[in-house]
């Protein structure tokens, strides 16, 4: 799945509008919500946790407008907790998201 960042940093840059700092702010923000949800996901042993971790990161998704991480989470809201291809995709999609935000930050 390749890395779009079109919807997301359109998002972000109406949020922050001309400033940089707030822009990183709300990027790191997104980030680190993100990966405490791929963290709960990870952990989450029974189908309620794993719902509920789903469902925020679609709903962290849904608010940012990354389509990518919402098709994502809806991948993981069909799959059994615990699935790791689809923990390795979302810590994937994270991963070049967080690299393509040091390239641009």
């Amino acid at each position: 799945m390749a890395y779009e960042s079109g919807a997301l940093d359109a998002t972000l840059a109406a949020a922050a509008g001309d400033d940089s700092a707030l822009m990183a702010e709300l990027r790191g923000a997104f980030v680190e919500s993100a990966e405490r949800q791929l963290d709960l996901l990870s952990r989450a042993r029974c189908d309620g946790n794993w719902h509920v971790a789903a469902m925020r990161l679609k709903g962290l998704a849904a608010s940012f407008h990354a389509e990518e991480l919402m098709v994502l989470a809806d991948e993981a809201l069909e799959a059994a907790p615990g699935e790791p291809t689809v923990l390795s995709r979302i810590d994937m999609h994270l991963a070049k998201f967080s690299a393509g935000n040091a390239l641009s930050g």
